[in-house]
């Protein structure tokens, strides 16, 4: 049997997975999480083969789960499934240690042989995402160009970013300057939108 770690905050759609996984004669979910700070506690103790992840949950995401998992039990196995087909979050996933990366839309069929596939080693990868990840080419930003657009995504002033993230007002208005011009946007919320949409936050 492949014991599966299913993490999902909608709880329609976790029950509709558990569910159809139950069915398949060698597949046995073992637990089921709603909030992305359960993953690792919960895959430490009960051990699953294969965790199956959603990225954007309350409580932390999928892809810090999945690096945090790769570092505590290296034998599990990690596939995301997400709504949010983006191809920095494939990019960022695969850095992090993921063997699987699907769409929420995709044929059920193809879920439980994803499953056995990233079990048995390989790496399964939505065709059309990863097309679009290549045409997409790397995520531009540094890792500080990201924390001070997340914080502008909330509406943040430069003095309260600066202030969160212990920088000075004119290094925060730099890092947004290289944001703005490495998105090739005209001001930090059309660069949030940018990096939003290509997955890079």
């Amino acid at each position: 049997m492949i014991r599966v770690l299913l993490a999902e905050d909608q709880g329609m759609m976790r029950g509709a997975l558990a569910l159809l996984l139950g069915l398949e004669p060698d597949l046995e979910v073992v637990a089921q999480v709603a909030t992305g700070d359960q993953i690792v506690p919960v895959a430490v103790r009960e051990r699953p083969d294969v965790a199956l992840l959603d990225i954007e949950m309350p409580g932390g995401d999928g892809i810090t789960a999945t690096g945090q998992l790769r570092r505590r039990l290296p034998g599990c196995r990690v596939l995301i499934l997400t709504t949010f087909g983006r191809p920095g979050y494939l990019r960022r996933a695969m850095e992090a240690g993921a063997s699987g990366f699907l769409v929420k839309d995709g044929p059920v069929e193809e879920l439980a042989v994803a499953v056995r596939r990233v079990h048995a080693g390989e790496r399964v990868v939505d065709p059309a995402l990863a097309a679009a990840a290549l045409a997409a080419g790397p995520d531009p930003l540094t890792d500080r160009e990201r924390d001070v657009l997340r914080e502008s995504a909330g509406g943040a002033t430069v003095a309260d970013i600066a202030a969160r993230l212990r920088l000075s007002e004119s290094t925060v208005r730099n890092y947004l300057s290289a944001a703005i011009t490495k998105t090739g946007t005209r001001n930090r919320i059309e660069a949030v939108g940018v990096a939003q949409s290509n997955g890079w936050l």
